[in-house]
């Protein structure tokens, strides 16, 4: 469901962006432009701000590409160490309220604070990732299959291990991470149901750090690589560097998660280890629903990204993974069973 025309935000806020989000502990951006006569897109990062190298660098990606050709202010916003839903609500109100249009909260966690906003600034469009619980006239759900692009992994994990072992590691034992973990030991177990899965949470919440822990994720590859793991799949945001870190050091493959992380600079010297990255077009998500309130056809309800959209699939940017002939065929394979429906993958 779409809303008719977009609502020209009115007025402007009483208290400069510095010093509002400074009260939620936050950080912005803006592009300096005069060309529009109200702000455009905000975006508040999920745990592990931006920096990530994964989900929500992705989302910074969109609102980069928006700003770019859009011409207008934007915003971005760090969460705090051990923040409420209160803390969320307040981050997601001072930025409706000073204009931004629209705003979107990156990650399921934000869900409770923006049916919340949602309600006091109908005239405000609202995104949410990874979250499908909120159902408002001006809250676009934007969500993805990852648990199909989590089969390919397991595809090519299968096919890419010597050891006949292979890892998966989940930042939080929810179920969003249980779509990672479900399609990945499908993918492996339907291209060779010999191979050994060993699966692990970080922790049971998002506040335990499993979503921002390095060290940890760091650690449980370790532990799994000592059990002959030789292809590990991380599902874990920043704490999925430290599961890269670890591949590298042991000399097996790492599979990245989100976003194309072989590209990542701050991953440019374990990019060898980076077989492919699981990826999902957080970015794609953000800048479309900027453009459909840009062109006042504000996009609103479940917007979903599969592997038939092109907005989950498979990097290819490592050589060694790209250029192998059998194990691109066995993925585009599964790829094509996919999308025709006759291989249903699991999402729990």
């Amino acid at each position: 469901m779409r809303r008719i025309s977009r609502i020209t935000v009115a007025g402007a806020a009483t208290a400069s962006l510095a010093l509002a989000l400074a009260a939620c502990g936050g950080t912005s951006t803006d592009s300096g432009s005069e060309s529009k006569g109200d702000k455009g897109l905000a975006i508040a990062y999920d745990v592990g701000g931006k920096g990530d190298q994964s989900f929500n660098d992705a989302a910074y990606a969109g609102l980069e590409q928006a700003k770019k050709e859009f011409g207008y202010e934007t915003a971005d916003v760090e969460p705090t160490d051990g923040e409420t839903d209160a803390d969320k609500e307040q981050r997601l109100s001072s930025l409706a309220k000073q204009g931004y249009n629209p705003v979107v909260g990156i990650g399921y966690a934000y869900a409770s604070a923006m049916k919340n906003v949602a309600e006091k600034y109908p005239d405000t469009t609202f995104g949410i990732v990874d979250d499908a619980t909120i159902e408002a006239k001006n809250v676009a759900d934007l969500v993805f299959n990852e648990q199909e692009a989590s089969y390919l992994a397991g595809v090519a994990a299968a096919k890419s291990t010597k050891t006949n072992t292979v890892g998966f590691v989940g930042g939080v034992d929810v179920p969003l991470i249980h779509k990672f973990q479900a399609g990945y030991e499908q993918g492996v177990k339907d291209t060779d149901p010999k191979i050994k899965v060993i699966s692990q949470y970080l922790t049971q919440t998002a506040e335990e750090g499993g979503f921002s822990s390095p060290d940890k994720g760091k650690t449980a590859a370790e532990g799994q690589i000592e059990k002959k793991a030789d292809v590990v799949y991380a599902a874990a945001g920043l704490s999925g560097q430290g599961v890269i870190e670890a591949a590298a050091a042991n000399k097996v493959w790492a599979i990245g998660v989100d976003s194309d992380q072989y590209k990542q600079e701050a991953l440019a010297k374990y990019k060898d280890s980076i077989l492919t990255s699981a990826t999902k077009d957080v970015a794609k998500a953000v800048y479309n629903l900027a453009k459909s309130v840009e062109d006042g056809k504000p996009e609103t309800g479940i917007v979903r990204g599969d592997l038939k959209s092109g907005e989950v699939g498979l990097s290819d940017s490592n050589p060694k993974f790209a250029d192998d002939a059998e194990l691109q065929a066995a993925i585009k394979t599964a790829k094509e069973k996919i999308i025709s429906g006759e291989i249903k993958v699991k999402s729990s």
